[in-house]
């Protein structure tokens, strides 16, 4: 579970050839454009993963690999290691373009990552095996993988002309093929889960907004992802509702039972929720650890001075 970036130097054999096989088709992103050719930014990243996979007891819900992401030639990501444990809960914290909301993006396959390799379950998220060769993905691929992946965005994003119910019940009719019956079950369990169960019948123009960021975050929980991405769902929030969607949040994370990146610049949440807590800073991993050794002893300077110690 170690993110530490040494890991990296345990792999040792050799990776299958690589071969771009150009943009990706459907995806929202601009940039998403490599600067060398696909086959020199992951030979050494992907090297030897199924050596290590077997001698592991278990496998990483999320793994980022020798992960850096450019926009031209600003670096706002330098060769990030990351694991992510199944039920583990991750926060990510730091100052304001650190690159914290990049790494969930990535996950999300909403940014490429400019070279490097990111795994969910121990497959390649942004290439796929073609021939005996590590190629860039499709979008069959990427869709595939997103349904084990759920986000909650600041914005709540729900659709204005539907009622509470159906923006739940839409995505695993459309994505996971759910009948109609199935997601209305699943959709129902949810609401009632983050307190919902009184707003099935509404519109999104009804409700308050930390009402809409639950109806987002129950949505998210339908698809029953293997992680769950939260990017600061909070900022966009009356200081006065803040609390009701970190409670929420709060339970879900109790149950133990879904891996967690918690992207935050809510201090004390971030140290009642967390299993571990990642420091980023210049693009950087800096410092991790235990909630309690992030927050009452940090080793560097520099988390020292974001935490006003």
């Amino acid at each position: 579970m170690s993110t530490a970036s040494t890991e990296s130097t345990a792999r040792t054999a050799s990776t299958p050839g690589i071969e771009n096989t150009g943009s990706l088709a459907g995806t929202t992103s601009s940039a998403l454009q490599t600067t060398a050719p696909v086959e020199e930014q992951l030979q050494e990243s992907t090297a030897s993963h199924s050596s290590v996979r077997d001698a592991a007891p278990a496998l990483p819900v999320v793994s980022y690999r020798k992960v850096t992401k450019r926009y031209g030639e600003l670096e706002v990501l330098h060769g990030i290691d990351l694991d992510i444990a199944a039920g583990e809960k991750v926060a990510l914290i730091g100052p304001s373009g650190s690159g914290k909301t990049t790494i969930g993006r990535m996950l999300m396959t909403l940014e490429e990552p400019t070279s490097g390799m990111i795994e969910v379950e121990g497959e390649p998220l942004w290439h796929m095996e073609r021939k005996g060769k590590l190629v860039r993905a499709n979008e069959q691929h990427l869709h595939r993988m997103r349904s084990r992946i759920g986000m909650i965005f600041q914005h709540f994003n729900l659709f204005p002309h539907m009622k509470v119910l159906r923006n739940v019940t839409e995505a695993p009719r459309k994505v996971l093929g759910l009948d109609k019956e199935e997601a209305h079950e699943r959709a129902v369990e949810m609401l009632c889960k983050v307190g919902l169960e009184d707003k099935l019948d509404v519109y999104p123009s009804k409700l308050s907004g930390g009402q809409k960021q639950r109806v987002a975050i129950a949505r998210a929980l339908v698809m029953r992802p293997k992680v769950m991405v939260f990017d600061e769902v909070t900022s966009a929030l009356d200081p006065e509702l803040v609390g009701e969607v970190l409670s929420v949040i709060r339970e879900i994370a109790e149950e133990g039972e879904m891996a967690m990146m918690l992207i935050t610049h809510e201090m004390d949440f971030a140290r009642e929720v967390a299993d571990r807590v990642i420091f980023k800073a210049d693009g950087r991993i800096v410092e991790e650890g235990k909630p309690e050794d992030i927050f009452e002893r940090p080793q560097s300077e520099r988390l020292r001075a974001f935490l006003n110690l």
